[in-house]
């Protein structure tokens, strides 16, 4: 019963709250549907998105286009796209082919966008070209741009999948993605600092930790779980990331079938510190938006004060590597 008043004491904020039961976990949110626009002081909407790419790069365009204007539509000042956004090639050969560099001909077409509807962009898991050294493979970037269209910060992907069970599958990510070599600062937007990493990156908690000890209010994960592991293990890391951090989780998601050698589970979501889903997306193509309330995460972090528990006498800290 204690537990039960705790978490109705915690993720209830508005009289329009909702609530409901999907698959054995409760949550709280309005299922994508808060009214458009900013809230009071220190809260702000931002769009989740989900989608299938394929190897068209021009169909998977108009596609998020039009979530993106969804989302600005409903009032949201953020926007978050998953990885693999631009494009999902069929092999290693067309995936390094298709990439480009952050000025290229796509970058300047979705700064176009930002300007268009005023909302910064989450560009989660764009293939940047890679340096003439290893032309041979891409970088995973996360770009963050602003709404006037202008990068802010880019984070390339640190911790790529390898699995090899001889016999059933192979799947090496270095084999075309080059690892990224450092973790990036938050980065001030309209609706708090925002940590960057990229789907894989999910699984360690240590660069969550890291990021949210550099001010993290809110913690990205842009993804392309596969079927199997997201049923397993999606949604119990995104709000394992929220509650251990006292951070809003952003992940937006690849849904659906891509080609016929590869699948996502889609279900991106947003969790706030307490880790309530307070927005899920729909099956298929889709956009959700929800409230990021800074005053409510402090409230979290105030009332339940694990930063100022943690024994670094017994187990040290986690630092950066200068």
């Amino acid at each position: 019963m204690t537990s039960i008043l705790l978490r109705a004491l915690f993720c209830k904020r508005t009289s329009s709250i909702c609530w409901q039961v999907f698959s054995g976990v409760r949550y709280c949110g309005t299922g994508g549907k808060m009214s458009a626009g900013c809230g009071s002081s220190g809260r702000t909407l931002i769009g989740v998105c989900q989608m299938t790419s394929r190897s068209d790069k021009e169909d998977n365009f108009q596609v998020y286009s039009e979530l993106i204007e969804r989302a600005a539509t409903r009032g949201a000042k953020i926007v978050f796209l998953p990885e693999g956004f631009d494009y999902l090639g069929r092999g290693i050969p067309q995936t390094v082919s298709m990439a480009e560099t952050l000025h290229g001909e796509l970058m300047t077409r979705i700064s176009a966008l930002a300007k268009k509807h005023d909302v910064w962009l989450s560009l989660g898991g764009f293939h940047e070209k890679g340096s003439e050294s290893d032309s041979n493979r891409v970088y995973n970037t996360h770009v963050m741009m602003n709404s006037q269209g202008a990068i802010v910060a880019t984070y390339r992907k640190t911790h790529l999948f390898h699995v090899d069970i001889p016999g059933q599958v192979r799947l090496k990510e270095t084999d075309w993605t080059i690892p990224g070599g450092e973790i990036v600062a938050p980065v001030p937007t309209p609706a708090g600092k925002v940590g960057l990493a990229i789907c894989y990156d999910l699984r360690f908690p240590e660069l969550c930790i890291s990021l949210a000890q550099m001010g993290a209010d809110i913690l990205t994960f842009p993804s392309a779980f596969t079927q199997t592991t997201g049923m397993a293990h999606w949604e119990v890391l995104l709000r394992a990331r929220a509650i251990e951090n006292q951070c809003y989780v952003v992940a937006a998601a690849q849904t659906g079938a891509h080609n016929e050698k590869r699948r996502s589970y889609g279900h991106a979501m947003i969790v706030d510190p307490w880790g309530c889903v307070v927005a899920c997306c729909h099956e298929g193509t889709d956009v959700c938006v929800a409230e990021v309330d800074l005053d409510y995460l402090h409230k979290v972090r105030r009332e339940m004060p694990v930063w100022e528990h943690r024994r670094h006498d017994i187990y040290g800290h986690i630092e950066l590597k200068t």
